[in-house]
């Protein structure tokens, strides 16, 4: 994602959790038997620091954090089971949880939907929170309110006390509008917050941050007359579309492909969001799962598991991958950003560390991605022609991707290289140097394919494209012999829906009428989840998108109009 704006989108204790969280409108039961529903025989592979160990789960700290765009900051990011398994409870039920073997702190999260990740922070969701630390419980209990500091929102609730038996019961009761959480039977607090859970659905993460613990149970009941059932994600039922935007591309020109930036939590909750997805597109972007952060937040450990589920359902949807990304500035853990390389020493180290990166993460995708940016926004963030001094150029030098695209290829010879920029999408300086550094790469025995194109418009005064210009920025790449992807294409409404629709169609056609330009992604899929933070601190909505709240914008039916004619 462009840089340029910011998106969205007890040691040794043995511990037993009982948590009830009971609804107040049963529904009728036509057995008038309770629903008894054991969580731990579903799929948890797909959860980061969680590994199933015979019928229990072990469940260990993975550093997970969400950083800002110099690298600072560090919002926690704990895991939630996206792609296994979640909970339809309209009604009455009961979660029940036995944790043991627990060092450091044990937390358990009960979310009404999964929370929404931006490039630079993360939405928290209504929920709740109950955490462990030797005897103390941390209870916590999120409204789904938009909080004063998105990135350190504070519950609504939040009470430390003080458990007398750390392995006594522990109980959460939902009774109406009220959450009871009750040890060994005695009260701990009662909240009239009950209605946090209204979504109907429950999703639910266990992490620790310092330590680990065992799952030695899970399971959920509803009284009878209650409604209580596991589901797996959304995308299942969703299925491509005859009529959607790639089997239009298809038949204009069956070797393009239309593409969208795609995150697991939509796709695994909102079912408009899987249907328009996996409806409308060919190949996918991921949006944050791939990059550094998300992948090996920890030096030396590595989490594939959500970057996993969302490949595996595009597989499953018969739809193409394009990896995003290895060498950025951005989006790194603090291990990586803080590589020493100030002696010959220190940069032979970091150099063995960073390519042992590249090997494991190319080598564990091989075979799996079409294409790859290996290097993505190189250049200064003042549309400068500057390389940014990162820490693969302060480790490796300026010849930096030559180095890191070898390595691509040694791990994967058949994915094909992109250098992926922003502002560069009209002729200039930036584009020139573009051309230059792919060019000098692969003359000095890189594997560069091609370029990405950003064609982020996010003011139209400034950044609106032209057909003239797009067609001869094609032309460009082409005569260099490297073809070119649309990677990351948004449009504001701020003149209007029309404007906008005009502006997505610009960049479609003059895409779709070069031999060169091979594929065409939006930076998204729907404005629900087009989320950034703004001058002021604020969060905001961005209006950017094909789709706002599962329907259809102009620009969409701008795209398809392209597309049929």
């Amino acid at each position: 994602m462009s840089i340029a704006r910011r998106r969205i989108i007890a040691s040794g204790a043995a511990v037993a959790l009982v948590l009830g969280l009971v609804g107040c409108t049963p529904t009728g039961s036509p057995s008038g038997r309770e629903t008894v529903v054991d969580l731990l025989e579903h799929d948890w592979q797909h959860v980061p620091g969680v590994v199933a160990d015979g019928d229990e789960l072990r469940v260990t700290a993975t550093g997970r954090t969400i950083v800002e765009q110099d690298g600072g900051g560090g919002q926690p990011n704990p895991p939630v089971d996206l792609a296994g398994v979640h909970l339809e409870a309209p009604d009455d039920f009961i979660l029940r949880t036995s944790l043991t073997d627990v060092t450091g702190d044990a937390t358990l999260a009960v979310l009404a939907r999964p929370p929404v990740i931006a490039d630079e922070f993360l939405i928290q969701p209504a929920g709740l929170t109950l955490t462990l630390d030797g005897d103390g419980l941390r209870i916590a209990v999120f409204d789904g309110s938009t909080p004063e500091d998105v990135t350190d929102p504070a519950p609504a609730e939040d009470k430390h006390v003080t458990v007398t038996d750390p392995e006594a019961e522990l109980s959460v009761h939902r009774s109406g509008d009220r959450l009871e959480i009750a040890s060994d039977g005695e009260t701990l607090s009662s909240l009239p917050l009950g209605d946090v859970f209204d979504s109907g659905e429950l999703w639910l993460g266990v992490s620790s941050e310092e330590g680990s613990f065992t799952v030695g149970s899970m399971t959920a009941t509803a009284p009878a007359g209650a409604s209580l059932a596991a589901a797996g994600p959304v995308a299942d039922d969703a299925e491509p579309s005859p009529e959607g935007l790639q089997a239009l591309a298809s038949s204009a020109r069956p070797d393009f492909l239309i593409g969208a930036a795609a995150a697991l939590g939509p796709l695994v909750s909102d079912a408009a969001y899987a249907a328009n997805l996996v409806g409308n597109v060919g190949l996918i972007t991921p949006e944050n799962a791939m990059k550094p952060q998300a992948l090996s937040p920890r030096q030396d450990e590595y989490h594939f598991e959500e970057a996993d589920a969302l490949l595996d359902l595009a597989a499953s949807k018969g739809i193409t991958v394009h990896g995003h990304t290895i060498a950025f500035s951005e989006a790194m853990p603090g291990w990586m950003r803080d590589l020493p390389a100030d002696t010959e020493p220190e940069r032979q180290t970091s150099a063995g560390t960073l390519l042992d990166y590249v090997h494991t993460v190319v080598t564990h995708f091989r075979g799996r991605l079409d294409s790859l940016d290996v290097v993505n926004e190189p250049f200064d963030v003042e549309q400068g022609t500057q390389l940014q001094e990162n820490v693969w150029y302060r480790v490796f030098g300026p010849s930096y991707p030559v180095i890191v695209s070898q390595a691509v290829h040694d791990a994967d010879p058949d994915v094909r290289q992109f250098i992926n920029e922003n502002g560069a999408d009209v002729p200039g300086p930036r584009q020139d140097a573009l051309l230059q550094l792919a060019l000098d790469t692969n003359e000095r025995g890189g594997h560069i394919d091609g370029v990405g194109l950003q064609a982020h418009v996010y003011d139209l005064d400034t950044d609106a494209l032209s057909a003239d210009d797009l067609a001869t920025t094609f032309d460009t790449f082409a005569d260099a012999g490297l073809i070119v992807r649309i990677s990351e294409n948004d449009v504001p409404d701020d003149e209007g829906e029309d404007v906008q629709a005009e502006q997505y169609a610009t960049v479609l056609a003059a895409c779709l009428g070069s031999d060169a330009c091979v594929s065409y992604t939006s930076w998204g899929v729907d404005d629900a989840y087009d989320w950034f933070i703004d001058d002021d601190g604020d969060l905001r909505q961005g209006h950017d998108l094909l789709f706002d709240d599962g329907e259809p914008t102009p620009a969409y039916d701008a795209l398809r109009r392209v597309l049929a004619d």
